[in-house]
Order: C-alpha cells, then sequence, then structure tokens
C-alpha cells in the first residue's frame, strides 16, 4: 500500500469518506499514471478533476496554441496566454491547484511515431482528442499494450461515454467502424456540455483506478443535454474486428499494471 503524506490525507480526507474507498483508494490513485489527451474544455476539465482527486502522475498531450474561441469552456486557460502552446498552461495550473500531482505536457498531437511510447508508460488512457485520426491510434496502442481506455467524444449538446478494457469490452472501433469526419475547428460547442462529460469522464477513471465503483463496461452512456435524456446502449466486443477480434494482428505481449483492479470487472 501506498503511504499518504500527512498533507495528503488532510487534501482528500472527504473522499476518503466514501463507502468503499478509504486509504486504500487513495493510494491506487496515488500510484496511476493516466495520459490525457486533447486537454480542452472536455480533456482539459476532466484533468483538472484527476488532479484534485490526487492522481500521481498525468501526461497530457496536446498540440497547438491557445485560440480566443477555445476560451468559453477551457477553464484551465486565462486570456493572457492566447496565441501560446496550451498544453504548458494546462500544467502550471494544474500544478498550482495541487502540487503533489507530477504534471507532464507533451506539446505534441497523437502521432504514429509517438502514440505507442506514450501509452507503454501509463497505467489508462482518457481519450478526449478532437478527431478521430487521433482517436483510432489511441484506441489501437492501447488494445496492444492492453491499457484501460476512457472514450468520451461530444458534438453539439449531444454526448458519449464508454471504458474501454482491450480483451474484455468492445474497443473504439466495435462501436464505430464507420468513423465520423470530424472538423478541427468548426465544430459547436458550450461549455457547459464539455464540462459535464468531462466530469463523467474523470469519474470513470477514478472508478477504474481505484475499483471502489462499477464504471462503463460495454455500455454505452449516450447523452442529449439539450433535452436532459440520458441512455445506457449494451455494447458487444465484434469478434471480427480489426483491431481487437481474434485475427488483429497483435497479441497480448505485456502485462498490465491495473490488472488486478480490472479483473473483477467482466461483460
Amino acid at each position: 500500500m501506498v503511504n499518504l503524506t500527512p498533507t495528503e490525507l488532510e487534501r482528500y480526507r472527504r473522499q476518503m469518506m466514501l463507502p468503499n474507498f478509504g486509504e486504500l483508494a487513495q493510494g491506487r490513485l496515488k500510484s496511476a499514471t493516466v495520459l490525457v489527451t486533447g486537454v480542452g474544455g472536455l480533456g482539459g476539465t476532466a484533468a483538472l478533476y484527476l488532479c484534485v482527486a490526487g492522481v500521481g502522475r498525468l501526461i497530457l498531450v496536446r498540440g497547438g496554441d491557445l485560440r480566443l474561441d477555445d476560451m468559453n469552456r477551457q477553464i484551465l486557460m486565462t486570456d493572457d496566454w492566447v496565441g501560446k502552446p496550451r498544453v504548458f498552461k494546462a500544467k502550471e495550473t494544474l500544478e498550482a491547484i495541487n502540487p503533489d500531482v507530477q504534471i507532464d505536457a507533451v506539446d505534441e498531437y497523437i502521432t504514429p511515431e509517438n502514440v505507442n511510447s506514450l501509452v507503454q508508460l501509463v497505467d489508462m488512457t482518457l481519450d478526449c482528442a478532437h478527431n478521430f485520426e487521433e482517436r483510432n491510434l489511441l484506441n489501437e496502442a492501447c488494445v496492444r499494450w492492453r491499457k484501460p481506455m476512457v472514450e468520451a467524444a461530444m458534438d453539439g449538446m449531444e454526448a458519449y461515454l464508454t471504458t474501454i478494457i482491450p480483451g474484455v469490452t468492445p474497443c473504439l472501433s466495435c462501436l464505430f467502424p464507420e468513423k465520423p469526419d470530424w472538423d478541427r475547428q468548426g465544430f459547436s460547442v458550450l461549455g457547459a456540455v464539455s464540462g459535464t462529460l468531462a466530469c463523467l469522464t474523470a469519474m470513470e477513471a477514478i472508478k477504474l483506478i481505484t475499483g471502489f465503483s462499477q464504471p462503463l463496461l460495454s455500455q454505452l452512456l449516450t447523452m442529449d443535454l439539450s433535452r436532459m435524456e440520458f441512455a445506457k446502449r449494451h455494447s458487444q466486443r465484434n469478434r471480427s474486428c480489426l483491431v481487437c477480434g481474434n485475427s488483429a494482428p497483435w497479441r497480448y505481449t505485456q502485462s498490465n499494471t491495473m490488472e488486478e483492479i480490472t479483473s473483477n470487472y467482466s461483460q
């Protein structure tokens, strides 16, 4: 069990009061390394709640500079940072909020060249990228290296969320064999929508890391926030999937540091 400092015991006291949480769950959070992609209104806000929950290390991955039209939803940013690499401001803000968490910032998009090395560094990932090119790369790497992935996306007032465990649940390609062509800059977004989804995304990650409650496994949560309609849809793994199916080009060759935690979850 990881030892918590007196400061950490006080900082996280309220969440350790939750049933089935306690110091054991908090120690698991402290031991975890989580990769967050996107680091915008969705990924940045999810990273914030993982940071204040006490995840030991966050690796933030997002290329590009902050734009003025990002400011309606990116709560880690400040107006004076417009035109500068957003991921470094995210790191600065999170470190100021919780200095006990290690924050690493990578000013890059997810690419074929960096995805495997990044995924191998972590225990799990949050897929909050704003296009399916990056999402596909991350999904394939997570399946290859047996790393759990919380998959979250939104468009307008609608959103979806699920948790993917390779070999247990459907992967992203099972869920969406044909990927939509998202516009990097042209999508509509209300900050409160991305924030709502981000909180739920962080909750999924915390549940998976700690094991204190059941995450969304083989269930796709869909949301229409214009109507406040929520639904859970059962999803099934496609044994013919080119990414995670029986004929996939890779086999599971690396142990997963979270296997003991996730082994209790099955379809």
